[in-house]
């Protein structure tokens, strides 16, 4: 179980909008987080960030609300870091992907740099200015390995986290033929691993935490469920996790030695009006939280 819990919203939405996954946390809180999260001992709800507006054009990296990202990464950055700080396990909740560039930077002012648990339906390391819709949220992982420095301005190439390929372990990516067709090179054979959906297997998957260099970030993107379990995500793909299969992952990450903090991301509560797939998330992360044992930072 992951000791003093600080739940933080971070109501972002790499569209450049404040609807659609921006809503999450709100939505969350509404059915139940913090209220579920509040009989863990220590539990505290740090409340929502603040974030500035945003503006749904491509800024000089090609990514939309450029502005509005660099801003968000600071500002989640600091949160983690008073999170741990204080002796807590930061839990995020978003908004979208692009708040792990905040995390990971958090951690690596601490202890150089990071490990990462990508778990995600996607690579999401699209080069900017190739991404069909210029949303970070398509190219996160690929900034925070630096594969576009050379194309990224600097006021934003000043904010990112710097991780290392060989402490990436990527779970879930189901997106291989769509990056083949734009041709857009995968990252299979960059990072450490990449476990695809069927290749999945506890054994191995223990055995690439094991290698993930401490402190490291768990990252959960639910679109890497398939959409029978959860269709309240903005870009499904056929096949998918599981919600079992979700949580015995993530269980198994925060028991691992080095999980220094999580971020749940992509629901999309305007396509789960009756908000059944939020209540699954809830009952997911208090199910995780219970039954995950305690990570050693």
């Amino acid at each position: 179980m992951p000791g003093e819990i600080a739940l933080l919203g971070v109501p972002t939405n790499s569209s450049g909008t404040a609807d659609g996954v921006a809503r999450a946390p709100a939505v969350l809180r509404q059915r139940g987080l913090a209220a579920a999260l509040a009989r863990w001992p220590g539990f505290t709800d740090v409340g929502d960030l603040v974030l500035p507006a945003r503006r749904p054009a491509r800024g000089p990296s090609g990514l939309l609300a450029e502005e509005a990202l660099v801003t968000m990464i600071g500002q989640v950055r600091d949160a983690v870091a008073a999170a741990r700080g204080s002796g807590r396990f930061p839990l995020l909740v978003g908004g979208d992907c692009p708040v792990i560039l905040g995390a990971l930077a958090a951690l690596q002012a601490d202890r150089g740099r990071p490990g990462l648990l990508f778990v995600d339906g996607h690579e999401d390391a699209w080069p900017p200015r190739l991404s069909p819709t210029g949303e970070a949220a398509d190219s996160e992982l690929g900034l925070a390995l630096g594969l576009f420095d050379a194309d990224v301005d600097v006021r934003l190439r000043a904010v990112l986290p710097r991780i290392s390929a060989a402490a990436v372990v990527a779970v879930g990516p189901r997106d291989e033929a769509e990056l083949a067709s734009a041709g857009v090179r995968s990252l299979q054979g960059h990072v450490r691993a990449l476990i695809r959906p069927a290749e999945l297997t506890a054994s191995d998957l223990a055995e690439q935490l094991g290698a993930l260099p401490a402190p490291w970030w768990l990252h959960t993107d639910l679109d890497v469920l398939a959409t029978r379990e959860l269709a309240a995500v903005d870009y499904p793909q056929p096949g998918g996790l599981d919600w079992n299969q979700l949580s015995d992952v993530t269980t198994a990450a925060l028991a691992a030695y080095g999980c220094a903090g999580w971020s749940v991301c992509i629901y999309n509560p305007d396509l789960d009006p009756a908000h059944e797939g939020a209540d699954k998330i809830i009952s997911y992360i208090t199910r995780v939280v219970t039954t995950a044992g305690r990570p050693q930072r």
